[in-house]
């Protein structure tokens, strides 16, 4: 059977396309405007006003600068070490999390569930988290940025409402033959749930990698900074101390630095996303209906 469409349906069309292109463009200009900006002549840059689309004239030599900078270096190889260590704390928490409070018979789920939950409208503030992580010994160190965020709130829920899906026939053929609740979510639940299982991966990644809040509070020593962190600070001091080059004019260099810096800090993350796309629609939809 054919579907026919009306001229309802083509006019409706034609505005949804032209709605989305509009959104596309206002999302995509702003990254292609800083792409231009780092790959253009540093004074053509500042001679430059209005809409950019395409690099007035053509110079590296801010990204020249910025790689000359140790601080980028350190920040990228301290932000794998968030983003891997973190990622992995993350989702093996909050799929344990997520497993206990899927399952029926727990005791005091129910309660615990409205706990967690209550997080995501109240905390303790800056401060009770502050004294809270150097009371316990983690000020100034890695551990202050992979423990106390270890678990998002709603990542926990939609895991948790992915696992309900599952057929219960499954854990109790399962644990028919011997298996234990972890080898029930790490060999069944979690393989079951990858599509929503990716999604929290990435979505932990991204936390992670852009992160750079916590570090600035509960860190002191420069070596353990996330790469966003010398990002915030080039941005804010429009320089870096990278630039030893004594025949550089650093007015003319100063945005160009910052723009290869936000290309270079943001880059690697972006690459990630293509290869996440297809579990989208798949893993959040899963995760947030009920069966």
């Amino acid at each position: 059977m054919v579907e026919r469409t009306t001229t309802g349906d083509k006019i409706f069309l034609a505005i949804d396309y032209v709605l989305m292109g509009l959104i596309a463009v206002v999302c995509l200009y702003p990254m292609l405007h800083v792409l231009c900006a780092s790959l253009s002549d540093p004074l053509q840059l500042m001679n430059h006003t209005g809409v950019l689309l395409w690099p007035r004239g053509y110079s590296l030599k801010g990204y020249e600068i910025v790689l000359q900078n140790p601080n980028i270096l350190t920040g990228y190889l301290n932000t794998a070490v968030y983003v891997g260590f973190g990622t992995f704390i993350n989702i093996l928490l909050s799929t344990m999390g997520a497993y206990a409070l899927s399952r029926k018979g727990y005791m005091f789920k129910k309660g615990i569930t409205i706990g967690i939950v209550f997080t995501m409208y109240f905390s303790g503030g800056l401060i009770p988290n502050f004294l809270l992580v150097k009371g316990i010994g983690l000020y100034n160190s890695r551990w202050a940025l992979l423990l106390p965020g270890a678990i998002a709130t709603w990542n926990l829920i939609v895991m948790k409402t992915s696992f309900q899906a599952i057929p219960a026939s499954l854990e109790e053929s399962a644990k028919i033959d011997g298996a234990n609740d972890f080898v029930v979510l790490f060999q069944i639940f979690m393989p079951v749930a990858k599509a929503t299982l990716a999604v929290m991966i990435l979505f932990y990644a991204v936390a992670n990698w852009n992160s750079w809040f916590n570090a600035m509070i509960y860190l002191q020593d420069r070596k353990k900074y996330p790469l966003q962190l010398f990002l915030r600070e080039i941005l804010i001091s429009n320089s870096t101390s990278g630039n030893t080059n004594p025949d550089a004019d650093v007015f003319f260099l100063d945005e160009v630095i910052k723009y290869a810096t936000i290309i270079i800090t943001t880059v690697p993350i972006l690459c990630v996303y293509p290869f996440a796309q297809k579990y989208f629609m798949s893993g959040v939809m899963l995760g947030s209906l009920k069966e």
